[in-house]
């Protein structure tokens, strides 16, 4: 007797996305839990979550998943710990799966994943967790990384992960101003409210870190987000500076829709000589996206890490 599958065209979204699209999953029992640590270049997908008819991130790695696994009910749910948007790249993103019992380790996973995937999706580590670790709930922060190309010309190599920013900016200013987003605010200002909330409802986040640098190189950052160090003090702006590649590095508790990129176009405005920090803490206490520049490109900007530190995070 033969057992019949459903292709990826007739797998439902909601079987694909587990958590992302309704209540969560609930594993079955005799199932695995596994964290996928991924890496992934997002210029060729439609943003994390499954949506019909477009090429994700999520519906791409749960079909090498079932590829890799036969497995008969078709791609497993995934539970992430921060989608990401259309064009947003990843260097640390966290998943999690519950699994039948499958012919690989956790190595011989990632290598049968990435073998279908790489370059464009890879999982650096496949380990077994305990039941009591999930992607997102566990998470008690995340960091993200933004690239600016301050310089005259473009970079045809940097275009893909950077945004590009011919004006002069005012490092100095920028970073200044940054300060003000440290503590725990309300982020109505540059969060973009999902579809049938209340518009007068706080939006807070706790911001921890915020802080502009020079970068060496995109390769100066290690996959667990370390920074590397500023190799030099502010040419300053004018003419006669330096190309240089910025890069914005923001940690907090968690984030809303485009506030990321929202505050980078803000910053940049800032170091445009349009505002400085008092003026940037007025548009935050506002609470209101009006008159508010447009969020910078989504090529810019990197999920780096997600950070478990005070949770117990349980092992098989």
């Amino acid at each position: 007797m033969t057992t019949s599958r459903r292709t990826p065209a007739d797998t439902p979204a909601a079987a694909l996305s587990g958590t992302l699209v309704g209540a969560q999953a609930q594993p079955d029992i005799g199932t695995t839990r596994l964290r996928l640590d991924l890496s992934y270049d997002g210029s060729g997908f439609h943003g994390w979550s499954v949506q019909p008819g477009l090429r994700t991130v999520q519906e791409v790695l749960a079909e090498a998943l079932g590829r890799a696994l036969a497995l008969p009910a078709g791609p497993p749910p995934l539970t992430v710990a921060g989608r990401t948007d259309a064009g947003v790249h990843a260097r640390g993103q966290v998943v999690h799966v519950d699994l039948p019992p499958i012919p690989y380790d956790g190595a011989g996973l990632a290598r049968a994943i990435n073998r279908q995937l790489a370059p464009e999706i890879v999982v650096r580590r496949a380990e077994e967790v305990g039941r009591e670790f999930d992607a997102r709930r566990s998470a008690t922060g995340r960091t993200y990384r933004y690239l600016v190309w301050n310089a005259p010309e473009p970079d045809p190599l940097l275009a893909p992960i950077a945004w590009h920013v011919s004006d002069a900016l005012d490092l100095v200013a920028m970073r200044t101003a940054s300060d003000v987003l440290l503590g725990s605010h309300d982020f109505r200002s540059f969060c973009r409210r999902p579809p049938g909330t209340d518009a007068s409802e706080p939006i807070v986040r706790r911001v921890t870190r915020a802080a502009w640098s020079i970068d060496a190189g995109p390769e100066a950052l290690d996959a667990d987000g370390v920074m590397p160090t500023d190799p030099g003090p502010d040419p300053g702006p004018g003419p006669g500076s330096e190309a240089r590649l910025l890069r914005f590095e923001i940690s907090a508790s968690s984030f809303c829709h485009q506030m990321v990129r929202s505050l980078v176009a803000a910053l940049v405005d800032v170091g445009r000589g349009k505002g400085n920090a008092a003026a940037l803490l007025e548009r935050l206490r506002a609470a209101s996206r009006q008159s508010m520049p447009e969020p910078a490109p989504a090529a810019g900007l990197c999920l780096v890490s997600v950070d478990y530190s005070g949770k117990r995070i349980p092992t098989a």
